[in-house]
């Protein structure tokens, strides 16, 4: 394995591999078009080689824009069972990513049977099982000893992780732009990036993943995973967007994804959390200018600091306009976001509500990507309800619907009944509309 090129490295040599294959196929892209992108670091492609069944999913420019679910245990709920079906979940509900981020109970357990209960690209933060360990061992987080940190990646790894949020861009710089902002409205929000920033606060030490970059990298492309730079100070409420904390580990982050591009590893960034919607395209022309067009991947984001119940809602709304203006990977949030360890029905929730917002930026920015929305709307128009359920993103959920509310011409629907607007307009105008013309939309 340590001779194994990484699929940055073979594009960069002019090879296109199988899962470059599968990923234009996917994407309707020409193999060419694919490899060159991949070998720009523009495209990644998790390829763990320990799991030859997982599904290939390609992330970054020209492409579908991906959704990522995220499942764990905490400290107070512990269930593998649970976090199984949550897999599933995932999966089933077309999810392109997991992340298995546990806090509580047997971490390497956990782990592979989440790995062993799905086919998808599974992802995880190593700082959350490091700091968990440490806190066990020590009762103290500070105290983790940082060699063993590095051991614990590439445990992680070796069972099958194919991408990572690692926290590098978090160093003494960034936090001093911290200190002397001297406020922070939501704190700091990142698990991950608080423990960090505890433990240097403590030890008086540098970050040892900003400060052994190179060896991060080299564990990532021992097993071609992609390292996806976490954003550790990212922003928690909409008063802390863009402030000088979160901007100066931005550029950190984008420098280092230069930087392993340049060592051959697959590169990432990860981006907030709570930005009001005017600012989301600015934040992403940000990412992608500083990082040479580097994959983002986005949390949300989260628009407004009031949608507790309903944020799967309110980060749908900021998830839309995020791909519209060129995320490329967006983690989903549940209805229990700010409240609880969501279940399987909130990872439910949370998965379709985030595909909605990636497809509705996909087609704002893809005009290819309107002609499914046009045969939906032939198929309404001439009140064809098989067509049209077979157009749509989600057809189960529809059926029930309309099934549990029949009307009594089946033509219509419940809503209008014998005062259809489209069965009485399609019968005025049947010899002029009912032909399929090139709509200037489109």
């Amino acid at each position: 394995m340590n001779n194994m090129k990484t699929q940055l490295e073979l594009a960069r040599e002019g090879v296109v591999t199988p899962q470059m294959k599968q990923v234009a196929l996917d994407e309707g892209r020409e193999e060419p078009w694919i490899m060159d992108l991949v070998a720009k670091g523009e495209i990644v492609i998790p390829a763990h080689p320990d799991r030859p069944d997982q599904k290939v999913v390609g992330i970054g420019t020209g492409l579908r824009t991906k959704v990522n679910a995220s499942i764990g245990t905490s400290s107070d709920i512990k269930d593998i069972k649970l976090e199984q079906e949550k897999a599933r979940v995932a999966e089933e509900e077309k999810a392109d990513t997991l992340m298995e981020l546990s806090t509580g109970g047997d971490l390497d357990m956990i782990r592979r049977e989440v790995l062993a209960s799905t086919r998808l690209p599974v992802g995880n933060v190593p700082l959350y099982q490091a700091f968990s360990e440490a806190t066990k061992k020590y009762h103290n987080p500070n105290k983790l000893d940082p060699e063993y940190l590095f051991e614990l990646i590439e445990r992680q790894l070796a069972d099958g992780i194919s991408f990572m949020a690692i926290h590098c861009g978090i160093n003494r710089f960034s936090i001093e732009r911290l200190r002397k902002q001297g406020y922070r409205y939501g704190g700091l929000v990142s698990k991950g990036g608080t423990f960090m920033v505890s433990w240097m606060e403590y030890n008086n030490c540098e970050n040892p993943l900003y400060e052994q970059f190179d060896r991060v990298c080299g564990l990532m492309k021992k097993y071609d995973a992609v390292l996806s730079l976490g954003n550790g100070i990212r922003a928690g409420a909409i008063h802390d967007s863009h402030d000088r904390a979160q901007v100066a580990e931005m550029i950190i982050n984008c420098e280092l994804a230069e930087l392993g591009r340049d060592m051959g590893c697959q590169m990432m960034v990860e981006g907030p959390g709570h930005v009001p919607l005017d600012e989301i395209a600015g934040n992403i022309m940000l990412e992608k200018r500083m990082s040479g067009n580097a994959p983002y991947y986005v949390l949300g984001p989260l628009p407004m600091d009031s949608g507790a119940g309903y944020d799967h809602i309110t980060a749908a709304i900021g998830a839309a306009n995020a791909a519209r203006y060129g995320a490329d990977l967006i983690c989903y949030i549940t209805p229990a976001e700010h409240l609880a360890l969501p279940n399987a029905d909130d990872v439910r929730e949370g998965i379709r509500a985030t595909r909605l917002a990636a497809r509705i930026g996909d087609i704002a920015r893809d005009p290819s990507m309107r002609e499914q929305e046009k045969k939906v709307a032939i198929a309404r128009r001439d009140t064809n309800w098989e067509a049209q359920m077979e157009l749509l993103m989600f057809p189960e959920q529809a059926r029930k619907i309309r099934n549990g509310r029949m009307p009594e011409n089946n033509k219509t629907c419940t809503m209008c009944g014998d005062f259809c607007a489209m069965e009485r307009g399609i019968s005025l105008f049947k010899d002029d509309i009912r032909g399929d013309k090139q709509s200037p939309a489109a």
